[in-house]
């Protein structure tokens, strides 16, 4: 009876082996829009009932390395100002000019981070090896060698949409300070693609369901 429950434990344990070792990594097999990553924060002791109006940037700030570099009005952009706008009227808020004073004024921000490194040759050869052919470039029996310098610089880039909603109903009234009621940020492959605008957007609106001018 022993040998029986042996045998079936062992024969499980394999099954088991089997099926690991054929599934697929889920984050090695992510699709560009599952990578992407949306965070959406609001402040607490906001009810966005009390708000009807609202006001958008026409342009979008382009930040880089935590410096405002510009405007810019691309495809993407627009498409960006619209799809909020659009995601705004479905909840019920008013758009206003700048001028009628809104309750709520957004910001719509791109933002690139470049991080620079140094990396050490001995230890990526070391790890990494060669690829290189020498019979292809008619040196049949030679040997390769690293090169003779040890570090190198490397440089990667990384952004995000950024989207920030002010309170400016309350501003006079709270030492002349605007403060920030909402914000949301996306990351991820093709974040600043114009084909993924809407989705994005959408994204951060269906996180927000509080995002309202009634119950």
């Amino acid at each position: 009876m022993k040998k029986k429950v042996l045998l079936l434990i062992l024969a499980v344990s394999a099954v088991a082996m089997l099926f690991s070792s054929c599934r697929k990594d889920p984050l090695n097999n992510l699709t560009a829009e599952e990578s992407r990553i949306y965070i959406t924060k609001k402040d607490s002791t906001i009810n966005f009932i009390n708000f009807k109006t609202y006001s958008i940037v026409d342009s979008v700030s382009v930040i880089a390395n935590n410096k405002l570099v510009g405007k810019m009005a691309s495809d993407y952009d627009a498409k960006i100002i619209k799809a909020i706008k659009t995601s705004m009227s479905e909840r019920g808020f008013a758009f206003i000019d700048i001028k009628s004073k809104p309750d709520l004024g957004i910001n719509v921000s791109r933002i690139t981070n470049t991080f620079t490194g140094i990396i050490s040759y001995p230890d990526y050869w070391d790890y990494y090896g060669s690829y290189y052919d020498p019979y292809y470039w008619g040196f049949g029996g030679y040997g390769y060698y690293p090169p003779s310098y040890s570090f190198g610089v490397y440089k990667i880039q990384e952004g995000g949409l950024s989207v920030e909603m002010l309170n400016l109903k309350d501003a006079t009234g709270n030492n002349n300070k605007i403060k920030t009621v909402w914000t949301a940020l996306a990351r991820g492959t093709g974040v600043f693609n114009p084909a993924n605008a809407d989705s994005e957007v959408k994204a951060f609106f269906i996180q927000s369901p509080y995002l309202k001018t009634s119950n």
